[in-house]
């Protein structure tokens, strides 16, 4: 029995991009490359199928940033108001005429 051969990402990358830009048939690349035609091929039409999601994974990447900030920001936010409130009954309890509201 033979041993399967592993491919790196990088590799299977480069092997579906020259297969996706078409200059070459896929025969072509198999015997530069020495990959099976049937691998080369599955390999290209994943790189097809799942390229665009590199681009909305970007975008997710940035909004769940900007909620997680948005979410700490209202956190401080709250907490502060919660502080101000409390330093006006305290100013209040300690006898200071000044109205702070």
């Amino acid at each position: 029995m033979s041993e399967r051969r592993r491919y790196s990402a990088e590799f299977k990358f480069q092997v579906a991009l020259e297969a996706a830009k078409s200059q070459k048939t896929i025969s072509e690349l198999s015997s530069e490359f020495s990959v099976h035609p049937n691998q080369i091929s599955q390999w290209k039409q994943e790189l097809l199928r799942e390229g665009a999601s590199l681009f909305a994974s970007r975008r997710a990447k940035q909004q769940r940033g900007q909620e997680a900030l948005q979410t700490e920001l209202y956190e401080q936010i709250g907490r502060l108001k919660m502080e101000v409130e409390w330093l006006k009954k305290f100013a209040r309890y300690c006898g200071d005429e000044t109205h702070y509201d």
